[in-house]
């Protein structure tokens, strides 16, 4: 039996509840609405506080996922500028309810754009954030000018924080139907991203309803997509990472995907 914990991306209300419907170790969710600007929200019934101490008691570990709509990348003043303050509105709220972390996605820039300049955002972001807890980027399957679609491009954003004071706090979530999407061969993908960023401390595991390098960001059950199963758990294996799992379903399909899983890892 593999060591590695499993868990999947639920609603907010009850994640406890929701692990538990799973046999979850750990789950992910959003606070607030992913497509929109409010600040965060604590649904749970307990607030904050008692989210944290009900989850640690459950032995379960909680992850929050930032909104889509954020993006520090953008030379666009009307979305970076709120979006490095939703990021650490985010950031404080997730550490508040005892996160492990932070999932943020790459953003980008816009097409006539350099891309040096989304780099250089990402810097002036990660040294504006007071960060509480591990900020993890994760890797995106499209659009040409995307922060963390291409392994350079990621590599970019690594040197670009590098030599940030709380750049020890930036980790990687490494999601597999975004990697296959976004053309990046699964082979290699965890040897890749290693050596670029050094760590992988979260996997986001799904199969892609697409082709390789479709920039489609589609996600499917195990078993049911595109991706060869034996690579899609070969990533998992050599990421060696807390896995969510962000797969279509109720709590009986992502029961079926973890097992599926587990069987391979």
């Amino acid at each position: 039996m593999s060591s590695i914990a499993i868990g999947a991306h639920v609603d907010q209300a009850d994640p406890i509840g929701e692990a538990q419907a799973r046999g979850a170790e750990l789950v992910q969710f959003f606070l607030g609405d992913p497509q929109g600007w409010k600040g965060p929200k604590v649904e749970y019934a307990g607030g904050a506080e008692g989210l944290r101490a009900d989850a640690e008691a459950a032995g379960i570990d909680l992850y929050v996922h930032a909104p889509y709509v954020l993006n520090v990348a953008t030379t666009n003043n009307r979305i970076r500028i709120p979006s490095r303050k939703m990021l650490q509105q985010h950031v404080d709220a997730a550490a508040a309810i005892g996160a492990k972390g932070l999932i943020v996605h790459g953003g980008h820039v816009n097409k006539a754009d350099d891309p040096e300049k989304g780099f250089d955002n990402w810097r002036k972001a990660i040294e504006a954030t007071d960060l509480k807890l591990p900020l993890l980027i994760e890797n995106t399957a499209g659009g040409d000018n995307a922060m963390t679609r291409y392994l350079d491009r990621i590599g970019r954003v690594w040197d670009a924080i590098a030599g940030c004071e709380q750049a020890d706090l930036v980790g990687f979530c490494l999601d597999t139907c975004h990697a296959h999407a976004g053309g990046n061969p699964l082979e290699t993908v965890v040897e890749d991203v290693l050596r670029i960023t050094g760590r992988i401390d979260l996997v986001h595991c799904n199969d892609s309803r697409d082709e390789f390098d479709s920039g489609a960001d589609r996600h499917a059950n195990f078993g049911a997509g595109k991706i060869d199963p034996a690579l899609l758990a070969s990533v998992v294996r050599d990421a060696g990472a807390p896995v969510v799992c962000e797969t279509p379903g109720p709590a009986d399909a992502h029961v079926a995907d973890f097992a599926w899983l587990r069987e391979r890892v």
